[in-house]
């Protein structure tokens, strides 16, 4: 009797031990993803049940089924599209900015680490802090995602309008007799001077224009001559030849310097939004080109309508700038002194070598 009471208990233990077993029946739960994703985290369920809520991550390296009839756990983020639990933490939560100011936004999906940026943006940086990396080739992580930078879209680098297979960069000087070069034995401006810096520094330039002023030659090099300065002209008269002839030769810079004129013919208190109305119109024809526009150069008298209109650029540039517009401003009229005017209007030699140093500081680096 005896012995069969101590089977009885040693089967009824077993079964004891059988039921906490079985009693997992689920089997462990798949652990949750690194925090620090950009959207919101939510746990995977505890025994294998439904996916986490919008927002949420997979496991580590990537969801693990339950032990028995477990659900796999990865799910979608919000805006920035679909996270798969495969490559690590969570991707993108609301997408990296560009550099046109897009988001990557709905509509991307984050597969691999990767997830596309904005117009103009570049994929790039890590996941949240905390959250695993998103694989090899590299994710946009929200507000960590890198810019494109000064190329617009789909530029791989800086801004740079000049060609890349050794051809000369095409600039055009683009004015009035300033411009053309009145107030030099030989009309060569600042136009001579830009060009023996663009070599000094192995630079290869050319400039291109309906009109021709200036040496044949220059240090022993051929000059090219060209330009599209017209003495006396105003604004409006420049305005009058864009696009063509001024844009016939599709130049990668214009440099333009219009406005001494006007200080005394015309209504010089409109000026500034004149100009601002050429402006647009060359941009309107090309936005690649990279425009620079110069505050003029002092007169010998009468010079108090020159400072108001030069007062009036910045703004005009700076709106354009902040448009992601190719432009800037150079100042012709800070540094130069009126004992550089050969007649009063126009520079000589020296007023002509300041001008050469201030346009070329502007456009060197743009420079192949």
């Amino acid at each position: 009797m005896m012995l069969e009471t101590m089977r009885n208990t040693w089967w009824t233990s077993i079964a004891l031990l059988l039921a906490q077993a079985c009693s997992g029946g689920a089997g462990s739960p798949a652990s949750t993803g690194a925090t620090g994703g950009v959207g919101a985290i939510a746990s995977v369920p505890a025994t294998g049940g439904s996916p986490p809520a919008a927002g949420g991550v997979g496991a580590l390296g990537g969801s693990a089924p339950a032990a028995v009839g477990g659900t796999a756990g990865s799910s979608p983020v919000g805006a920035g599209g679909t996270t798969f639990g495969n490559s690590g933490g969570q991707i993108s939560g609301a997408g990296g900015t560009s550099a046109a100011g897009g988001l990557s936004g709905s509509g991307g999906t984050g597969v691999a680490g990767s997830s596309p940026a904005g117009a103009g943006g570049s994929s790039g940086g890590s996941a949240g802090a905390g959250g695993g990396s998103a694989g090899a080739s590299g994710g946009s992580a929200g507000a960590s995602g890198a810019s494109a930078g000064a190329s617009g879209a789909g530029g791989d680098g800086p801004y740079s309008p000049c060609p890349t297979d050794g051809t000369a960069c095409k600039i055009l000087p683009l004015g009035d007799s300033i411009t053309f070069g009145l107030g030099t034995s030989d009309q060569s401006a600042y136009r001579v001077g830009l060009f023996q810096k663009a070599m000094a520094d192995g630079k290869h330039i050319t400039y291109v224009g309906s009109l021709m002023a200036g040496p044949t030659t220059v240090d022993g090099v051929s000059f090219p001559r060209n330009n599209e300065g017209h003495s006396g002209w105003t604004i409006d008269q420049i305005a009058g030849i864009v696009p063509s002839p001024a844009l016939s030769d599709d130049p990668d810079i214009i440099l333009l310097m219009i406005g001494t004129n006007d200080m005394y013919m015309g209504s010089p208190g409109t000026a500034p939004q004149r100009l601002a109305s050429l402006i647009d119109k060359i941009i309107g024809v090309s936005a690649r080109p990279l425009l620079v526009v110069a505050q003029i150069t002092p007169l010998a008298s009468g010079n108090m309508t020159v400072e108001t209109y030069n007062a009036a650029l910045p703004a005009i540039i700076d709106a354009r700038a902040t448009a992601g517009k190719h432009i800037e401003l150079v100042d012709m009229y800070t540094g130069f002194s009126t004992s550089w005017l050969a007649d009063g209007v126009h520079p000589n030699a020296q007023g002509n070598a300041h001008m050469a140093d201030v346009w070329y500081a502007a456009i060197k680096d743009v420079l192949r």
